[in-house]
């Protein structure tokens, strides 16, 4: 017992005694089974396999306050201890991000390049930052420099996922670099060109870089969500490239991929100092390519501080 809190700990599940009855059985040693207990949830999801009895079936006599959300409300606002780590995560995401320019060339391939930026920064983090660190993050592997299959033209579609390609002079790519420490991490997503990209793609990603410009000089305290959502709406209609959007301009984030708020026309969430989000308005232009650019930002008191800084200057996106 720390500080008036009790860890009960269960044997692996399913076992001969299902957890949830663990947990039923500690809620009556605890004299709670007819009080009033807030839960997040009615019991255990399938995400991992797991069945069994909801918590309403157990304690029937239970008075069950349902905070659904309560712990993805209490993930919106960042602690100055959550946002050490995160800035933290910034600097390396930036160092990886050098990197996976550095090995993207024509003639190699997608896994050959991005597994190699991905393992020399996981390298680098382990002797920089000592024993003590460990790679605890969504995926578990220190650092992640990612293409997710957006080479060339297949950079058209937004979650495409890897297929290996082999990069060409002339292709696009829409890149993605993660760090994480101790559990969190950042996003930034840029895209790069293999040799001197075409007019039409200068054209594009220029587009691309004024979105999200856009949308930073939308954002702070006070602002809703859906606010900024609607001018990406106005500036895609006012010039043209509605058919180019296919998805909402950010997300927060830390310890998840995507958590909430989003930046999105339905969600009405008011901007606080201290939320950390994505901004990643993107134009899919079929037959060409994606043009998508990502980075982590805090809202302060002010307005916006933006935590991911890898060059987004045409003369150094381009890989020779």
């Amino acid at each position: 017992t720390v500080q008036g809190c009790r860890v009960v700990c269960y044997r692996e599940y399913p076992d001969t005694v299902h957890p949830m009855i663990h947990l039923q059985r500690l809620l009556n040693n605890l004299h709670l089974s007819e009080g009033i207990v807030a839960a997040d949830s009615d019991g255990y999801s399938s995400a991992w396999g797991y069945r069994g009895p909801a918590l309403s079936e157990l304690c029937q006599q239970m008075r069950i306050q349902w905070i659904p959300f309560a712990v993805s409300e209490l993930r919106m606002i960042k602690s100055e201890y959550e946002m050490l780590l995160m800035r933290e995560s910034a600097k390396w995401a930036n160092f990886e991000h050098a990197l996976l320019k550095e090995y993207t060339k024509a003639g190699k391939t997608e896994i050959e390049i991005c597994q190699r930026a991905s393992s020399e920064t996981v390298g680098v983090m382990l002797r920089a930052l000592g024993p003590k660190y460990i790679m605890s993050g969504m995926d578990r592997d220190g650092a992640r420099a990612v293409f997710r299959g957006q080479v060339g033209k297949n950079s058209a579609f937004p979650h495409a996922v890897v297929i290996n390609a082999t990069l060409h002079r002339g292709d696009s790519v829409v890149t993605g670099v993660n760090a994480y420490i101790q559990g969190y991490f950042t996003e930034m997503e840029r895209v790069m060109f293999v040799g001197e990209p075409s007019k039409e793609q200068v054209k594009f990603y220029e587009l691309a870089l004024e979105a999200q410009q856009i949308a930073l000089s939308v954002i702070k305290p006070g602002v809703t969500c859906s606010t900024v959502d609607a001018e990406m709406y106005r500036f895609y209609k006012e010039r043209g490239l509605e058919k180019y959007w296919r998805h909402h301009s950010g997300h927060s984030i830390g310890q998840e991929g995507h958590e909430a708020p989003f930046f999105d026309i339905g969600d009405s969430t008011i901007l606080q100092p201290g939320m950390c989000m994505s901004v990643e308005p993107g134009i899919y232009v079929e037959g060409l390519g994606g043009f998508r650019v990502s980075d982590t930002i805090y809202i302060t008191e002010k307005g916006v501080e933006c935590l991911t800084y890898f060059s987004k200057n045409l003369e150094d996106i381009i890989c020779e």
